[in-house]
């Protein structure tokens, strides 16, 4: 099995395809149009985001060999990872998924808007098409010299910061809009109030990735920043793979739920005949096995029982919803991230 390892070519958004074999069928199971009608063997393209590539690498061996067992028919999953606004754009723009698995549902709203994928996608899963759930804490260096324990100390001077680019990233979205509600809490609702502390803390951003793993990189193997403000399982897989020896995980005394979602690209499973296995392909992910997986590579797993066997790994925290502060994904974006935005009114790439 692939190693958790961090390289600088990871930040390149979508430009290589992590393939996933069963061992269990051909080597050269091309697909075309029509193919899932050969009893033999079906091949499916997962598109999704930047931190998700270990998660599907462990789902798609699963889903596999439960799919073989069930019907008899050999499916190999492609895997396309980069920032989540840019994996969409890609899909948008030709990139033949079947199905996609993104960081926030404003980016499936965008390929739904395109006409790719029927509307009410968001109701064709249990939980808002939903199936794990994640948040946004702090990865500082082994004995956290900075002192980082809240949001506040984010913009004090002297604090270099590492969080990938809102225009391309999910994760940066979710990050950004983390702070933004701790600073609203903060400051009685003060709009005004909340974007001055946005502005101040993305002053001490030394590095703004295109995805989240790219900053991972930045952070983790380049050296760059006192802290690295991440997804929870990105943060915790750290840990796992570098060692606690190495980097301390903080977690904010406020932070926002983030529900990354997945839908069926109903325009390319029903060119390409996939829509029975692609369908099957995002269902198996709330089974019983799909939601171990998920808990096991560090997402929050919808299914109580799952989350009860798991609740030591994830750290307690005080989550908002981007409904209850922000009015949702629509609304939130074109405040902050549409062009002219409220996240162009306050960034200045350093020169």
């Amino acid at each position: 099995m692939k190693k958790f390892k961090f390289s600088i070519l990871v930040s390149l958004i979508g430009i290589f395809i992590l393939s996933s074999f069963t061992g269990c069928g051909s080597k050269n199971t091309a697909n075309t149009e029509g193919a899932s009608e050969n009893k033999k063997s079906v091949e499916l393209l997962n598109v999704s985001y930047d931190p998700t590539r270990e998660l599907y690498e462990d789902y798609n061996k699963a889903f596999a060999k439960y799919w073989k067992e069930k019907n008899g028919q050999v499916v190999t999953i492609k895997q396309s990872h980069g920032g989540s606004g840019a994996q969409g754009r890609s899909i948008i723009q030709g990139q033949e998924a079947d199905v996609a698995t993104l960081a926030l549902a404003y980016d499936i709203d965008a390929i739904q808007k395109a006409g790719l994928i029927n509307e009410g996608w968001e109701k064709k899963f249990k939980d808002n098409s939903s199936p794990y759930t994640s948040t946004i804490v702090f990865l500082v260096r082994k004995g956290n010299p900075k002192n980082i324990k809240d949001w506040d100390d984010l913009t004090k001077e002297g604090v270099s910061i590492v969080t990938p680019n809102p225009k391309t990233s999910g994760g940066a979205r979710w990050n950004y809009l983390a702070a933004w509600g701790y600073a609203l809490k903060k400051n009685n609702n003060d709009q005004a109030k909340a974007k001055e502390f946005v502005k101040k803390l993305y002053g001490n951003v030394s590095v703004l990735d295109s995805g989240a793993r790219g900053a991972t990189t930045s952070f983790v193997e380049r050296g760059v920043g006192d802290v690295l403000i991440a997804w929870e399982n990105e943060a915790l897989l750290s840990l796992k793979e570098l060692g606690k020896d190495k980097f301390e995980i903080v977690v904010p005394s406020l932070s926002i739920l983030a529900e990354p979602p997945v839908a069926v690209v109903d325009k390319v499973v029903d060119k390409k005949g996939t829509r029975k296995v692609a369908e099957a392909y995002l269902n198996y992910l709330y089974s019983k096995e799909g939601q171990e997986i998920a808990a096991k590579n560090y997402y929050r797993p919808r299914d109580e029982e799952i989350a009860k066997k798991y609740e030591n790994q994830f750290p307690k925290v005080n989550l908002f919803t981007i409904d209850d502060v922000f009015g949702g994904w629509t609304k939130a974006q074109e405040t902050h991230f549409a062009d002219g935005g409220t996240f162009d009114q306050i960034y200045q790439p350093k020169k």
